[in-house]
């Protein structure tokens, strides 16, 4: 699985605009990387996050945390240091817009101010991990070798890779997608919750569209929302969002356009508008209509678990669906200019590198971490299973279809393309307006989010 390397034009687009003042020059980013050799370390480390999942795996798995503050907004560390985490909502490039703006004071900072380090999705890593930008370490000059990192996924490793082959970004976890489904329903509507059988229902999307007439003759939802397929058909594109300064809408995601229309105006989903607003969880609760939901191994535990209760729980299972997909992940970044790289490394390697450790997490609390020969050691284990998922042992898909994983289609701007591309599209789903209409609304909202792009072009 090889990744193609971003054109250095296209990222420099992007991060000359939002990154600037930064540092851009030769001299700049090398004063910037020789602060990694730093002999004293700084007293605090500031965190940049968009929620608390990587808060509470930092907390409860590193080793070297004494005690939390009871706001959790303070980790202190047995050595006297204090780690600070500052939350933004990853929505409508809320986080990365604060994130930048701190970026931007990096060299006037004051030592306990700097940001040390951050945390990026996939869906805009590029923008961050270019050599150009001047706002990554690589993770060589941590002191982080392949070796150190030699049992990841290798994708995880290609998310991070900037055009000179340099890392600059470790995941502790791998994100494969599978369909999870409620099993109570399964059977009343298919006569069996085995998922080798429902797998068979849903095997392709022709399978998976009548399995969804099946749901509404028997007074179910297939699906909660539009927006829970969008990633499934995102992720199978044949290129990128952007070619030099056009915008280009895959075929695959007009596919998605006409079986949203279609789920919509037939009633096959519940129409609610988006995701994790409070009808999408009361959707996925013991009471809910609703069939089933896409979710990554992050969603399982860290949503579905959550919004299902101890009424749903082992009422669910997962079976691959439709088509292979990935969703999320997060990577942490040592920002340039940090005055705590020892605290950064040993943080990065306790927390993705470290097998025993990324087995604990999995075995805790559901999550597939990113250490190959350990989730290879579980999906074989006959003794291992998800209560909540009915006792099955999700490991085990999740292991097939990580492998598969490509990530060579992604660029810069995958989370703003999606998210207006989805925005632009939704009255007309609910037939306030026509797909024309649709079109136009985009190609206005995506060149005025990104006024470098200039074109859309349409399959």
């Amino acid at each position: 699985m090889k990744r193609k390397v971003v054109s250095v034009l296209l990222v420099a687009a992007m991060t000359m605009g939002v990154l600037a003042g930064c540092g851009s020059s030769s001299k700049s980013s090398d004063a910037k990387a020789s602060s990694v050799n730093n002999e004293k370390e700084g007293k605090v480390i500031n965190i940049y996050v968009w929620n608390e999942e990587f808060q509470s795996r930092l907390n409860d798995y590193y080793s070297e945390v004494e005690k939390v503050s009871d706001d959790k907004s303070i980790t202190y560390l047995k050595d006297g240091t204090e780690i600070h985490w500052t939350v933004n909502p990853n929505q409508n490039g809320v986080y990365q817009d604060k994130l930048d703006q701190a970026l931007k004071k990096q060299d006037s900072a004051s030592t306990d101010d700097k940001v040390d380090m951050y945390l990026v999705e996939a869906d805009y890593a590029l923008k961050y991990t270019d050599a150009n930008a001047n706002v990554s370490v690589p993770l060589k000059d941590l002191g982080i070798t392949d070796d150190d990192l030699s049992d990841q996924y290798q994708y995880t490793k290609d998310v991070v890779t900037d055009a000179n082959g340099e890392i600059r970004g470790t995941s502790w976890q791998a994100t494969p997608g599978l369909f999870a489904y409620r099993r109570s329903i399964a059977k009343k509507v298919f006569g069996t919750d085995d998922p080798d059988k429902v797998q068979e229902k849903l095997a392709d999307w022709n399978k998976f569209d009548a399995a969804a007439k099946e749901m509404k003759d028997n007074g179910y939802f297939m699906l909660s929302s539009v927006a829970d397929t969008f990633r499934v058909f995102s992720n199978n594109v044949s290129g990128k969002w952007v070619d030099g300064t056009t915008v280009k809408v895959d075929k695959n995601l007009m596919n998605w356009v006409d079986q949203s229309k279609k789920y919509t105006d037939e009633g096959l989903n519940h129409n609610v508008s988006g995701q994790w607003t409070d009808e999408w969880n009361k959707d996925q609760s013991a009471d809910s209509k609703v069939f089933g939901f896409f979710y990554s191994t992050w969603g399982i535990n860290f949503t579905l678990q959550d919004n299902a209760g101890k009424e749903g729980a082992g009422d669910w299972a997962v079976c691959d669906g439709p088509q292979p997909f990935y969703w999320g992940g997060s990577w942490l970044v040592a920002a340039n200019g940090t005055d705590n790289p020892k605290h950064i490394k040993d943080i990065m390697l306790q927390l993705t590198a470290n097998k025993d450790n990324l087995v604990k997490i999995t075995k805790d609390t559901q999550d597939y971490t990113n250490t190959q020969t350990g989730m290879t050691e579980l999906a074989s284990d006959p003794k291992y299973g998800s209560d909540f998922l009915g006792g099955q042992n999700h490991i085990k898909l999740f292991a097939e279809v990580a492998p598969t994983i490509d990530m060579s289609n992604i660029s810069p701007y995958d989370q703003g393309c999606g998210e207006v591309f989805q925005n632009s599209f939704g009255d007309y789903f609910n037939g306030k307006i026509d797909e024309e209409k649709a079109k136009e609304n985009f190609e206005t909202a995506i060149k005025e989010r990104y006024p470098e792009l200039t074109d859309v072009e349409w399959p």
